[in-house]
This record gives C-alpha cells, sequence and structure tokens, in this order.
C-alpha cells in the first residue's frame, strides 16, 4: 500500500467524522448521536428540537381557533362576565363589539380587582391595545415579538381581515419545553386520578377506562376508545376546551386542560341519581 495515500485517507476519514451539518436532517441527527453518546439529556435534546421547530412553524400552526376563543362582549355588565372569567381561569381575554370580528382591546383579569374597588367602573377604561398578526407569521418572529413588545397574546387575522383565532406567549413556548404546568397539572411520580377533599376527582386523560371505572366504579365503555380523554372527546364531537363540560353516564367532566391538539386533565364529580333528587324533593 502506497504510505502517502495513508495520511489522505484518514484526513478524509477525520472530516467525515467531524464534518458540520449541510442541512437540518444532518444537524437533528448529530444532536441525536449526541444525545445517545450522553452528551446531551433527553430534556435538553427536547428543547433543541423544539426551538428549530419554532423557526418552521407558523401561528396558524398552534392557534387556538375563532370557535373555541373565550371573549367578553363590551356590551354585557362587570356581574354577568365576571364569573366567566373565574371560571375559564385565563389571564387575558379579546374583548369584542359586535362580533368575534370586532375586538376592540384586550382585558386582563387583574385589572378587574377595580371593579370591587371603585364606585366607577367602565371597562372601556381597563382595555389594553389589541395586536393583530397574519396566520402567517413564524413563531420564531413572533416570540421575538412577544419578548421586546412584552405582550402576551395576539389576535390572528386570516387573508381578509375577519379574526381567524388567538396565540399566547405560552402556546409559543409550550413548543421549545414542552407543556406548561399549572395548578391543575400532576407531578409525573403521583398516580392518573386524584381524590380531593369535596368528592371530585382529577384525572390524567391518558387514564385508561377501566382503570377509570375500577376507582370511580363506574361502568363505562371501553370498546371503542382505551382512554377517558378519548372517550371524553368522542361524546363532545370536537376537541374541548378549557372549562368545557359534559355529563356522561352521571359523571360531570370538566376540562382543567387542553391544548390545541388533545386533553391533558379532567376535573370529575359524581352526579346526584335522578331517583335520588325526587326523594328529596
Amino acid at each position: 500500500m502506497d504510505e502517502t495515500a495513508k495520511p489522505k485517507w484518514l484526513e478524509r476519514l477525520g472530516a467525515f467524522l467531524t464534518r458540520e451539518p449541510e442541512d437540518r436532517e444532518q444537524l437533528v441527527e448529530l444532536l441525536r448521536s449526541a444525545y445517545e453518546r450522553n452528551l446531551l439529556d433527553a430534556d435538553a435534546l427536547s428543547m433543541i428540537e423544539g426551538v428549530m421547530l419554532v423557526s418552521e412553524l407558523q401561528v396558524r400552526d398552534i392557534m387556538i381557533p375563532r370557535s373555541q376563543m373565550d371573549i367578553i362582549d363590551i356590551n354585557d355588565p362587570p356581574e354577568k362576565f365576571i364569573p366567566f372569567v373565574i371560571e375559564t381561569a385565563h389571564s387575558r381575554f379579546p374583548v369584542i363589539g359586535e362580533n368575534k370580528d370586532d375586538v376592540i382591546g384586550i382585558l386582563l383579569a387583574k385589572d378587574l380587582l377595580r371593579y370591587y374597588a371603585e364606585k366607577e367602573f367602565n371597562v372601556r377604561d381597563m382595555l389594553r391595545p389589541a395586536v393583530f398578526i397574519p396566520e402567517s407569521k413564524r413563531l420564531n418572529v413572533l416570540l421575538k415579538d412577544f419578548r421586546s413588545n412584552r405582550n402576551h397574546i395576539a389576535i390572528v387575522a386570516d387573508e381578509y381581515g375577519g379574526v381567524a383565532g388567538l396565540v399566547t406567549i405560552e402556546d409559543v413556548l409550550e413548543q421549545i419545553v414542552g407543556e406548561i404546568e399549572d395548578e391543575y397539572d400532576f407531578d409525573e411520580t403521583e398516580d392518573n386520578i386524584i381524590q380531593e377533599r369535596n368528592g371530585r376527582f382529577r384525572v390524567k386523560a391518558v387514564t385508561e377506562i377501566a382503570d377509570f371505572n375500577a376507582t370511580l366504579g363506574s361502568k363505562l365503555s371501553d370498546e371503542e376508545h382505551d382512554t377517558i380523554g378519548g372517550l371524553v372527546i368522542s361524546r363532545f364531537g370536537r376537541l374541548p376546551k378549557r372549562g368545557d363540560h359534559i355529563n356522561i353516564d352521571n359523571l360531570d367532566f370538566r376540562v382543567l386542560r387542553a391544548d390545541s391538539r388533545r386533553i391533558h386533565y379532567l376535573l370529575v364529580q359524581k352526579l346526584t341519581p335522578p331517583e335520588s333528587q325526587e326523594g328529596n324533593t
């Protein structure tokens, strides 16, 4: 073998092993290889992939559609919409005029404290300007805008100028770091079903129906669906949003946490059987 060829072969091999990625696919392959060699942990790999995904996705891919928006009508008195604000537990609400295409501002839930402190309360005076963005806006650009403008919510406009939906900074960040926990979330080490003091149950949507029945003594069918979340979505006939509830076989299911793709957590309460209600009257 020609000895002069040996260094060139080693140089080519070294260049192959240490080459810079030429495209996104090679970069992802390199990152996953680093994970397999324990140079990156699973969380770091997931976040890096999330950052890369954000640069590809558009607002239309993650927005809360118009039909699922929780809004406040400017013509409604505070005593009418405040219970709705408490029930949905959002921090910001689009306020509309004539219809959902007429978003006149954003109301912060915390500003409603003035309703209890001031004798004269005008919702219009509390409104913050609404920011409108196109459906095609890329998420990495939107995140930069959210940070620079210190804004947390934007109204998504369609090509005709109507309202297509809304998107929040949390929606964008969840593409990077995964689901952001709130007060209703469970620790990974906890059971899928947790009974509260008031007799209600907090249930992960991934709970198998058989396990659910065993815990609550119910008889829900698992012939068509394996999980309680799948059953609930089927009964709604759509993907429900947070705060939505439905009665199934004498059980009230309320959605505690959901995104544009799936249900995460449910609050379940046993209802009083009709015959018991009649006996108490």
